[in-house]
């Protein structure tokens, strides 16, 4: 069956804005660089590996690319910086960039939960810290990127699904702290969606197969999502014209979450 991708344009809703996005080399990070370009942004793409951000640019002039290991507490600062310095100012944070690790609990080590919790949590939480001026100055807004599981159990995964929970929690808990200064801090909490998580967690391919297969089997509208119906909600979660919307987490995941 094929699906209509919806358009995430907003009529130019972000002309002359500056958005940051993480986790941009795929997926929806991706497909949320593109979509704020498109309509009207300017948008610097954050990952690991410069080739995936340069594939994630082609095309896409209003895209800069800046590679870095978000886990290296120096690197928000480089990235706030680098926006700050091509444009003057950034507008909106989109924290997608995050790590997927099936780890139950009798595999469980310090190692693990540390490097977990580095890109899922601390990372978003030092992004933000370091653009909050410039968020300020701006009336801005921060969209961080959950899962469904950061509010539903996840069995041998629960220190994924722990972090996600985290980075739920730290949204409400901003938007109420931040409310006084007029940034916006929302969550968007996608189910499964079509992406490279499940092989840069290190599964082979017949593992990762099996379990696109269950999820569908499991989500009431029956299939996995496409990145772009989730970068049009990070859109429309950041749109300046949202005033009076903060401390949400919009779950986008099929239905999953009913089940």
């Amino acid at each position: 069956m094929v699906h209509d991708r919806p358009q995430a344009d907003l009529n130019g809703h972000f002309t002359g804005k500056v958005v940051i996005v993480t986790g941009a080399g795929s997926g929806i990070g991706r497909a949320a660089a593109r979509a704020f370009a498109r309509a009207g942004a300017h948008v610097l793409g954050v990952a690991r590996r410069k080739e995936t951000l340069e594939e994630t640019a082609a095309g896409h002039p209003r895209v800069a690319v800046h590679a870095a290991d978000l886990r290296d507490p120096h690197t928000p600062q480089q990235v706030v910086d680098a926006a700050v310095g091509l444009w003057g100012r950034v507008d909106v944070l989109v924290n997608n960039a995050g790590a997927t690790k099936m780890m139950p609990l009798a595999d469980t080590t310090a190692d693990g939960v540390t490097d977990l919790f580095a890109l899922n949590v601390t990372a978003p939480s030092l992004l933000a810290g370091a653009a909050l001026p410039h968020l300020r100055g701006a009336a801005g807004s921060i969209v961080n990127v959950s899962s469904t599981y950061g509010h539903r159990p996840l069995p041998g995964g629960a220190h994924y699904a722990a972090s996600k929970a985290a980075l739920e929690h730290l949204t409400r808990s901003w938007a109420v702290e931040l409310a006084a200064d007029g940034v916006r801090v929302n969550a968007v909490a996608p189910g499964p969606t079509e992406s490279q998580a499940l092989a840069a967690a290190g599964l082979p391919e017949p593992v990762i197969e099996q379990i696109k297969r269950d999820e569908a089997a499991r989500i009431p509208l029956g299939r996995r999502g496409e990145p772009d119906e989730v970068a049009v909600w990070i859109l429309r979660l950041a749109d300046p014209a949202a005033t009076w919307l903060t401390g949400q987490i919009l779950t986008v995941d099929g239905g999953l979450e009913l089940t």
